[in-house]
């Protein structure tokens, strides 16, 4: 089984940063290096959304169009966190973030390669 964890929202003004962290617990049997990872979030009432992804291998990354230049995806593997770096941060950035993993190529913004998913972690930006 893999669990993940989300901590490092907040409440922040537009323009400023926040760095989101996303721990991964895994069985001896699972290897994370086996598994892409992504970021969703989901503004209020509106839909998930893929925010950004990174390869398996860390390879390769991408991002849904409205964050590219400002947040960047990357991880520790060692650690078995993944990180989103999230700068000028804007006021439409406001929901609630999640973490996701899945054994697929990767990177990937759509929800359905994602097997295992964390309890999200908000971000509320202010203008």
């Amino acid at each position: 089984q893999v669990q993940l964890v989300e901590s490092g929202g907040g409440s922040v003004e537009a323009g400023g940063s926040l760095k989101l962290s996303c721990v991964v617990s895994m069985t001896k049997f699972a290897s994370y290096s086996s598994y892409s990872m992504g970021w969703f979030r989901q503004p209020p009432g509106k839909g998930r959304e893929g925010v950004a992804s990174i390869r398996y291998d860390g390879s390769l990354t991408d991002y849904r169009d409205a964050v590219k230049g400002r947040f960047t995806i990357s991880q520790d593997k060692g650690k078995k966190t993944l990180y989103l770096l999230m700068n000028s941060l804007k006021p439409e950035d406001t929901a609630t973030y999640y973490c996701a993993a899945g054994r697929h190529l990767g990177p990937d913004l759509r929800e359905d390669p994602y097997e295992y998913w964390g309890q999200g972690t908000q971000v509320t930006v202010s203008t």
